[in-house]
C-alpha cells in the first residue's frame, strides 16, 4: 500500500498559464519522501552517521495539470534497486481520481559527508 501525502496547490505554485509549474512537482515529491523516511530520522542520520540522500535520477510524466486551490496527494512506494540505490515511485492524484495526474520515478543514493557513495542505511529497506 502506498504512503499518501496530502497537499494543497498555492497561487505561488502556478505559472502564467494558471497551471502548476512543472518543476514544482519535484518539490511535492521531495516533501512526500521526507514524510516516508521521517524528518527526524533524516536529521539524525546526517548528524550522527554522516549519511545524506541525493537524487541520482528523476523521470517525470505529465498527464493532467493541477491548478490553484486543488487539494491533491502524492502516493509513494519504494523499491530497493540495489544496496546502493532506492527507487521511489511517486504519483500525484486527486483524492477521488481514477488515474494519476503526474507520475515519477526518483532514484536516490546515499553519500557520506565527503560526498562519496555509500550503501543505503538498513532503515530504507523497512519503508520498501
Amino acid at each position: 500500500m502506498p504512503h499518501t501525502f496530502p497537499f494543497r496547490i498555492y497561487y505561488e505554485d502556478t505559472d502564467h498559464s494558471g497551471l502548476v509549474y512543472h518543476a514544482n512537482y519535484l518539490k511535492y515529491f521531495e516533501r512526500a519522501r521526507e514524510h516516508v523516511l521521517g524528518a527526524e530520522e533524516l536529521v539524525r542520520m546526517y548528524r550522527e552517521d554522516g549519511v545524506g540522500f541525493v537524487v541520482y535520477k528523476a523521470e517525470l510524466s505529465f498527464r493532467e495539470g493541477a491548478r490553484f486551490g486543488d487539494v491533491l496527494e502524492v502516493r509513494t512506494t519504494v523499491k530497493l534497486e540495489s544496496e546502493y540505490r532506492a527507487l521511489f515511485y511517486q504519483s500525484v492524484w486527486r483524492p477521488d481520481g481514477a488515474k494519476a495526474m503526474v507520475e515519477g520515478v526518483i532514484q536516490l543514493v546515499c553519500v557520506n559527508r565527503e560526498g562519496k557513495l555509500i550503501r543505503l542505511p538498513a532503515g530504507v529497506g523497512a519503508v520498501a
